[in-house]
């Protein structure tokens, strides 16, 4: 009778368990926003630019998967943090159809702004089904724009001192890294934004040394204590989330998304990430 006792009482408690998890990973931890900081040394940054702050921001995929007012409530907390340049690496939308767009207008008049400086570039879903709809992705382009959206699309621009290097998306219909890289100058404050990390691996970087923010991953979205993730959208593994040193004067940084492909997230909280330059 007690080991019948205790094998029920087992069974309960497996299943108590699994329930609380799912609703977890359902209702709390795809909103649970964490503002990660971290510090950003930069060679050739000018004095007047160190202690100054980066917010970067990715993967708002705003869309039908997920409640999207959400990342109208992270933006307004945000904003508090009142940082001087905002990035914004790729994957404005989840798109399905045209009320993508009037969702994401709806969003974009909440937009975290730098002071001195907003910039963005795009991810592949961006791009539309099987990332190749090129119209959308000018359609969305002039949207951010006209919202206060610096975006870089194989382009560089320097605002207030910094060289913000922009790729177009990997998987999309517009990569073509070399087109900027080809007119690298290390002599500047450069950061290049490059919405899919595995870009890191390619033969295109011209002797680069910096910060590379990327987004893409989420960092799986749901991961396993101790364990990696099984569900990453990258052929290098390596390249799951946070700070990663590329061992040839390139740091990696990957946001773990602020928004969902599907709500569902577990040991990998949504993410903005807070930079505080210092010079190299």
């Amino acid at each position: 009778m007690k080991r019948r006792k205790f094998i029920k009482k087992s069974i309960y408690g497996t299943l108590g368990i699994g329930l609380f998890t799912g609703l977890y990973s359902w209702k709390i931890e795809p909103f649970w926003l964490e503002f990660v900081k971290k510090s950003m040394p930069i060679k050739n940054l000018s004095d007047q630019l160190a202690g100054l702050t980066i917010m970067q921001i990715s993967d708002m995929h705003v869309g039908n998967k997920f409640d999207w007012n959400y990342i109208i409530e992270s933006f307004q907390k945000a904003q508090k943090l009142n940082p001087d340049f905002v990035v914004y690496t790729g994957d404005y939308v989840t798109y399905e159809d045209e009320k993508q767009i009037t969702q994401l207008s709806k969003v974009l008049k909440y937009l975290v702004k730098g002071k001195l400086g907003t910039i963005g570039i795009l991810g592949n879903h961006d791009y539309g089904e099987n990332w190749k709809d090129k119209e959308l992705s000018d359609r969305l382009t002039k949207l951010l724009k006209k919202s206060g959206i610096n975006i870089l699309r194989n382009e560089q621009k320097e605002i207030e001192g910094i060289n913000f290097i922009g790729f177009d998306d990997y998987w999309g219909a517009n990569f073509n890294p070399q087109k900027v890289m080809s007119h690298y100058d290390g002599s500047k404050a450069n950061l290049v934004l490059c919405h899919n990390p595995d870009v890191c691996d390619l033969d295109i970087w011209n002797g680069y040394q910096g910060w590379i923010l990327s987004g893409h991953t989420h960092g799986g979205q749901l991961k396993p204590p101790f364990l990696k993730s099984p569900f990453l959208p990258v052929k290098n593994k390596r390249y799951s989330s946070g700070e990663i040193d590329l061992y040839d004067g390139r740091t990696l940084y990957i946001n773990r998304a602020l928004g969902n492909i599907v709500q569902l997230r577990f040991n990998v909280r949504p993410e903005i990430t807070v930079f505080t330059l210092k010079k190299a």
